[in-house]
């Protein structure tokens, strides 16, 4: 093998091996840019098709029945509250709730926190999903679910309820069996008047004792004033709701 032989070998070899680190180091940099596999949407069933279950805020896509909203994960530290928050008291601790996220103060700043149940409210989140469970309806959003309480006209944070998992059609939505024609002036969705129907169902028949399912009204007296006592109670109910009532 000639001297200028083994120099030519030498040089191709030095090549090649160039070639190859240059690759190694490409495919090594597009690894580093590649964000690390993030654990799945919190919830049941496959997130909504096309959501990532991360944004670029790193906040969380909430999955569940659907709802498909992105809300910061519990013990997230913010410095100051977002704009429009309102206060809540329970237990003797503060909470502040805007957008369907609730935060408790920690240090010089609040953090993310679960809300109590029993906590009242009085106007649920913007976005929140109407669930039926056992044939009540909840209002669910960021892993958190309200339930309707009439006697003190508001919404109370309640604990999961049993079967969550297995949410049930809402009830049709003339259940209540009312002589009123209703009609939705925001856009209600065909669940969200099923739940309202049925929850001004509730509230009137507690303020008058009459009911429209049972026959005669389950009251004793005269049935026609009972049940004109029951449909101004249902018609101010769904009024305030949103409805044109006739």
């Amino acid at each position: 093998m000639t001297h200028a032989f083994k120099i030519a070998l030498l040089s191709v070899s030095v090549v090649l091996w160039g070639i190859q680190a240059s690759t190694l180091a490409a495919a090594d940099e597009r690894d580093r840019g590649r964000p690390e596999p993030r654990p799945e949407a919190r919830g049941p069933g496959p997130r909504p098709e096309g959501r990532p279950a991360f944004d670029g805020r790193g906040q969380v896509l909430d999955s569940r029945y659907n709802h498909g909203r992105y809300y910061p994960p519990r013990g997230t530290v913010l410095r100051s509250l977002p704009d429009g928050y309102r206060p809540y008291y329970r237990g003797g601790s503060r909470y502040y709730f805007s957008g369907g996220i609730w935060y408790a103060p920690r240090g010089p700043g609040f953090v993310v926190v679960s809300p109590p149940p029993g906590l009242l409210i009085t106007a649920l989140p913007p976005y929140y999903s109407t669930v039926w469970i056992g044939g009540v309806p909840y209002y669910y959003a960021d892993d958190v679910y309200y339930s309707w309480q009439p006697d003190q006209n508001g919404y109370t944070v309640v604990d999961p309820p049993e079967n969550a998992d297995a949410p049930s059609p809402p009830p049709p939505p003339d259940s209540a069996q009312t002589d009123l024609i209703i009609y939705p002036k925001n856009g209600q969705t065909k669940d969200q008047q099923a739940a309202d129907k049925f929850e001004c169902y509730s509230w009137a028949k507690g303020q008058t004792g009459f009911d429209p399912t049972q026959p005669g009204g389950g009251v004793p007296g005269d049935p026609d004033a009972s049940r004109g006592n029951y449909n101004r109670a249902m018609s101010a109910c769904l009024q305030g709701r949103g409805y044109q009532v006739n």
